[in-house]
């Protein structure tokens, strides 16, 4: 019995749902693929243009240096913000624009070596690469020019493009070694090598705190043991707060920048109380005090091992709920846009790296807030290590505000999603309301 409308009269009923039924699905997926395509392209447009508009003002600027800013907090604050929401937005589209729309297949085809532990060094290699070259004109124009303009900054275009080689040069060491080893944790334990991964962050923190302080910072800037009043005044404090190893550096943090700062870095022996050749330039001696105690608070009150355990914890996230989303990206990669056969292939690095940033974005406003809390606790140890100098840290907080061009307070969704410190305008209020306490 022939069924009406069935093109073949062999088929059965069943059969003939079932045809319709896959038409339908074959003509949903070619519309979602059609529209996929479509935002890859304007993800991967909208990156373009940007890149492109940075890059013609860096050329511009080559020519013909724009001309200084007012020195306006305000107006630095509000480009400031502009900048990382449109970088933010736009380095998620170029990425996603980089996977969906073939970056995948071209790794494979291009970058194999036969070894999948060599081809993922290889490919992270290239990818840092491509990534130092593609932020170099938004780099140099949104920071480097932006700062010179407000008078942030004196550092010549020699001087930072040598800076950019170097942190290159630290990331191609180190970078590619990483992504080796993680491919063979992805081969030898295809279902265990998130935990492998996430159990590696802390001696690798570890070692990220002796050695960078030791050897990587001084790349960049040259540190000198600080001699002097000063100097007896700040091991005096340390040695009060019971932080008896640290030695004193004093730093050029002139020649990247004009902003004042001083911290702690360190673990274990290789502890260092730095000051920048800033602070000690425009600050006095009882303000410098004030911003050294605050960082020593961070030694003292553990804060370095607290932020660790922060990293360690939000780390772990990112890397088992990077993998549950790049995983699922390929298994529903039904018309093979990706250009992945698994997750743990070494063409894979850049989904994985891009679900991951995901990942760490949403989390972002979680650690700032906790990191603000470290920040108050920072505050209120100077304040008990520096008995009856409260007026010296309002001092100095004004001081910093007007040196590094910072304003009072940011809008509330800014601190709220972003922002690492308390705003300047609370922790002035903070140490004006205070009591009063007697000096030692």
């Amino acid at each position: 019995m022939e069924l009406k409308g069935n093109s073949n009269p062999s088929e059965k009923p069943g059969d003939a749902i079932l045809f319709h039924v896959l038409q339908a699905r074959n003509g949903c997926i070619a519309e979602n693929i059609s529209m996929h395509r479509f935002l890859t392209g304007c993800f991967g447009g909208a990156a373009g243009a940007y890149i492109g508009f940075r890059l013609t003002q860096a050329l511009r600027a080559r020519r013909d240096p724009p001309a200084p800013l007012p020195r306006d907090p305000a107006q630095y604050g509000r480009y400031r913000r502009a900048r990382m929401l449109i970088e933010l937005l736009l380095g998620h589209a170029r990425r996603h624009a980089f996977v969906t729309g073939g970056g995948a297949a071209a790794m494979r085809r291009w970058l194999r070596t036969g070894h999948p532990a060599a081809d993922a060094a290889l490919s992270s290699a290239v990818l840092i690469v491509l990534g130092t070259l593609i932020d170099l004109p938004s780099d140099y124009t949104g920071g480097l020019l932006v700062e010179r303009r407000y008078g942030l900054s004196a550092q010549s275009d020699a001087a930072w493009l040598a800076d950019r080689a170097k942190a290159t040069g630290v990331a191609l060491a180190l970078g590619p070694a990483l992504a080796a080893l993680l491919s063979l944790a992805q081969r030898r334990f295809p279902r265990g090598w998130p935990y492998l991964a996430s159990a590696a962050l802390l001696p690798l923190s570890l070692l990220a705190n002796v050695v960078g302080p030791l050897y990587l910072a001084p790349l960049f800037n040259r540190y000198e043991p600080l001699q002097g009043a000063l100097s007896d005044r700040l091991r005096a404090l340390a040695r009060r707060a019971g932080v008896t190893e640290a030695a004193i550096y004093r730093v050029d943090m002139s020649r990247q920048t004009e902003k004042a700062n001083a911290f702690v870095t360190g673990l274990f022996g290789a502890r260092r109380i730095v000051v920048g050749d800033t602070l000690l330039r425009d600050f006095d001696d009882d303000e410098i005090l004030w911003v050294v105690a605050h960082e020593l608070g961070h030694d003292v009150r553990r804060d370095v091992w607290r932020s660790l355990a922060l990293a360690l914890a939000s780390g772990t996230l990112v890397i088992f709920a990077g993998r549950a989303l790049a995983a699922r990206a390929i298994a529903r990669d039904a018309a093979g846009e990706l250009g992945l056969h698994e997750l743990e292939e070494p063409a894979a690095i850049p989904l994985l790296l891009h679900q991951m940033a995901l990942v760490a974005g949403l989390l972002g406003p979680f650690v700032a807030a906790i990191s603000r809390e470290i920040e108050w606790g920072a505050d209120r140890f100077a304040r008990a290590a520096l008995p009856g100098q409260e007026g010296a840290g309002v001092r100095a907080l004004e001081r910093l505000r007007e040196r590094n061009l910072a304003e009072d307070e940011e809008p509330r969704w800014a601190e709220l999603l972003f922002s690492s410190h308390p705003s300047l305008r609370a922790r002035i209020a903070a140490l004006r309301r205070a009591p009063p306490s007697q000096p030692r």
